[in-house]
C-alpha cells in the first residue's frame, strides 16, 4: 500500500499546472483520507488503504477536469470560519470579507436588524451573526438549495440569530413586515456583465452558478434595483452595503440619489474599489 507521502508526491506531480500544486495535493489528501494536517506531518509513512487511495485520485481527477478546489473539497474558509459549499452556490472569496468588515463596523449598537440579500452559502450572514450575536439577521435567496446549505452552515457554527427566507430581492423583507425597519442591508449581488462573463476563466464559467454572477448587459442591473428599493426597507439613517465589480465604482456611486445622504467606496486588499456603502437621509425628503 502507498504511504501518505507517496500519494502526496504523486498528487503534487499530477497537479503541477495548478497555481499551488503542493497545497492542493495536501488538501485533497487530507480530505480523502480523513486525516488532520498534524497527522500528515507527524506520520507521513503511514500506509493508506486502497479505498482511501481511490478516493484521493477521484478528487485529483475532478480537479484536473477543472472543478474548482472548493467544490472538490466541499468546503471553503471565509472570515476564519469553515463553510460547506456546492456547485449551486458561489464560492466565497476573500474580497467579500471587506463587505462583512464594513457592515460589522456600522453595527455599533450590536442589536441591529440586518438583511443579507442573496445569501448563497450564507457566508456573509453567518460571519455577521458570529460577530454580532445580539443582532437579528435575515438571510434571503431565491434558491431553496442555497438556503438549505446556508442554514446548514449556520447550524454548524451554532448560530440561532439568523432567519432564512426564500424569495427574490426585497420580497422576503416585505413578507416579514420589515419595511422601514432594517438598520443595515448587505448584498454581494450579481454584477458581471454579459461581455465580462465571456472573458472569465473556464473554471468559473463552467462550474459556478451563472445566475449568481451575471446581472445583465451592463452588470449593474441588480445593483440598480437594490439601490432604488433599499430606502423603503431601511430606517432613516440606515445603511446599504454592496460588493461591486472592477471598474464599477463611479457608476454605482452615481446611483445613490436622491434618497441617500451619503455614499462612499472602500478598496479590497489589492486596492480595487470593492464595496460601496450608502446611508439614507436621517429624515425622509
Amino acid at each position: 500500500m502507498p504511504t501518505a507521502r507517496d500519494l502526496f508526491a504523486k498528487g503534487k506531480s499530477l497537479l503541477a499546472n495548478k497555481p499551488d500544486p503542493a497545497l492542493e495535493a495536501k488538501q485533497l489528501l487530507l480530505k480523502s483520507c480523513g486525516i488532520s494536517e498534524q497527522s500528515f506531518y507527524s506520520h507521513p509513512e503511514k500506509e493508506v488503504p486502497s479505498s482511501r487511495e481511490s478516493a484521493f485520485f477521484r478528487l485529483v481527477s475532478a480537479r484536473l477536469e477543472g472543478v474548482p478546489l472548493a467544490y472538490v473539497l466541499g468546503e471553503k474558509e471565509f472570515w476564519s470560519l469553515g463553510f460547506k459549499v456546492s456547485p449551486g452556490v458561489l464560492i466565497p472569496r476573500p474580497e467579500t470579507e471587506i463587505l462583512v468588515e464594513k457592515a460589522a463596523a456600522i453595527a455599533t449598537e450590536g442589536n441591529e436588524i440586518i438583511a443579507d440579500i442573496g445569501t448563497g452559502s450564507g457566508n456573509i450572514a453567518v460571519s455577521l451573526a458570529s460577530e454580532l450575536p445580539r443582532a437579528r439577521i435575515v438571510a434571503t435567496d431565491i434558491s431553496a438549495g442555497a438556503l438549505s446549505l446556508a442554514e446548514t452552515n449556520a447550524g454548524h457554527h451554532h448560530l440561532s440569530n439568523i432567519r432564512f427566507v426564500r424569495g427574490s430581492l426585497f420580497g422576503p423583507l416585505q413578507k416579514l413586515g420589515l419595511r422601514g425597519r432594517c438598520d443595515i442591508i448587505v448584498s454581494n449581488p450579481p454584477y458581471v456583465s454579459l461581455r465580462e462573463w465571456e472573458t472569465l476563466p473556464e473554471e468559473i464559467r463552467d462550474h459556478e452558478p451563472r445566475k449568481a454572477l451575471v446581472a445583465g448587459e451592463s452588470g449593474l442591473e441588480v445593483i440598480d434595483k437594490l439601490v432604488r428599493r433599499a430606502p423603503a426597507f431601511l430606517k432613516p439613517g440606515g445603511y446599504l452595503c454592496l460588493e461591486i465589480g472592477y471598474g464599477q465604482k463611479e457608476s454605482v456611486l452615481s446611483l445613490f440619489e436622491p434618497e441617500w445622504g451619503e455614499s462612499r467606496s472602500y478598496p479590497d486588499l489589492a486596492g480595487i474599489p470593492r464595496v460601496v456603502v450608502g446611508r439614507t437621509l436621517e429624515r425622509r425628503p
